[in-house]
């Protein structure tokens, strides 16, 4: 277990294996726990996962949030634990992150996988709105809507149980920094190895949302995951973990 210090948040991350380093962002209002189905199965590689800021074991500070402040609090991450020439994997808002850290630190980042993302997440005034809701109501209020449209089948008690013990500050203060975002022009300068994962039953992130993100960087690969939604890492563990292996494998990431 490793806790990084930034100026106003201690941040939680965690590592387990040897090899070649991946790093996992796990998506808004969940933690690192995500990705531990995928991380199992891959132990032939360093992988770290960490907790953004307002979620999981990491500080909440008050926001709202920015997404600098989110890339910037994965780049310090990578930093203080000596990181060079990592795969950074994503899902959702984690995968939103990895363009933003991409586009900052190419001298870090070698390769992508983009789950169940985008470059833009619609029009901020819904998010602002969810950010108000969470605010008012806390995440228990929340949550039902959330994971139905997160998953084809919603009754997840698991799920529900870590959605709603989330920090409402942090979701809130989180959802205002992805209303702030459109990373279409800088995702579109990338030149780097991607992949992108989506599940075909995802209703937060359409495939053809995801597929057009990843298209924006020529040469990427994508992949439908058949019967999973928005948490394909989580529900369809070993085949992501497959979609995984391949690609680092393809890129000489071994």
């Amino acid at each position: 277990m490793h806790k990084i210090n930034t100026k106003d948040a201690e941040l939680f991350a965690t590592e387990s294996g040897q090899g070649p380093t991946v790093v996992f962002a796990h998506c808004l209002g969940l933690d690192h726990h995500v990705w531990d189905g995928v991380v199992e199965r891959l132990p032939d590689h360093r992988c770290i996962r960490y907790d953004m800021r307002g979620h999981g074991r990491s500080d909440a500070p008050e926001g709202p949030y920015a997404m600098g402040t989110l890339v910037a609090d994965a780049e310090a991450i990578c930093d203080a634990l000596e990181l060079e020439n990592v795969v950074f994997v994503g899902v959702s808002l984690g995968g939103m992150i990895a363009q933003g850290l991409a586009v900052k630190r190419l001298d870090l980042v070698r390769g992508l996988v983009l789950s169940g993302t985008a470059a833009k997440f619609g029009q901020p005034e819904p998010w602002h709105a969810r950010a108000a809701s969470a605010r008012s109501g806390g995440m228990a209020a929340l949550a039902p809507d959330i994971i139905s449209r997160w998953q084809p089948v919603p009754d997840m008690p698991p799920v529900q149980k870590r959605l709603t013990s989330t920090d409402a500050e942090g979701y809130a203060a989180t959802c205002e920094a992805i209303a702030g975002t459109d990373f279409y022009t800088p995702t579109s300068g990338l030149r780097l190895p991607t992949m992108g994962l989506c599940g075909d039953a995802d209703r937060s992130t359409p495939p053809d949302l995801v597929r057009e993100t990843v298209e924006l960087i020529p040469g990427s690969s994508f992949h439908l995951i058949r019967g999973a939604g928005h948490l394909a890492p989580l529900t369809h563990a070993e085949e992501v973990a497959d979609h995984i292996r391949t690609f680092l494998t393809s890129i000489g990431h071994i």
